[in-house]
């Protein structure tokens, strides 16, 4: 299956844009780095494990996938917290992050 169909890569790969494109102007440039990682290693991995040809690797690397949404909504938790994106806007991603 073609990752490109999954709804969860869309959406994944939907809310990497979003936060690179919030965070464009940050200044905090390690923040922003770390954050714009974390939420582009979801939908990486996730089309990573499917480009895999067994059921292990590929499962190994939906789990990667999940654990880097874990390390996403702690991140947004923090970036709401300090005042770099207003807090309906974190909700919204976590609660994107918890569905992923």
């Amino acid at each position: 299956m073609d990752f490109e169909r999954l709804v969860v890569w869309q959406r994944a790969k939907s809310l990497a844009v979003m936060i690179y494109k919030e965070l464009a102007a940050c200044r905090d440039l390690a923040f922003k780095s770390q954050i714009t990682r974390s939420a582009l290693s979801v939908p990486s991995n996730i089309a990573e494990g499917m480009e895999r040809y067994t059921a292990k690797d590929k499962c190994r690397f939906l789990w990667i996938a999940k654990a880097s949404c874990g390390e996403l909504r702690t991140q947004l938790i923090v970036v709401k917290e300090i005042g770099y994106i207003s807090e309906s806007l974190a909700a919204a991603w976590i609660i994107e992050t918890r569905e992923l």
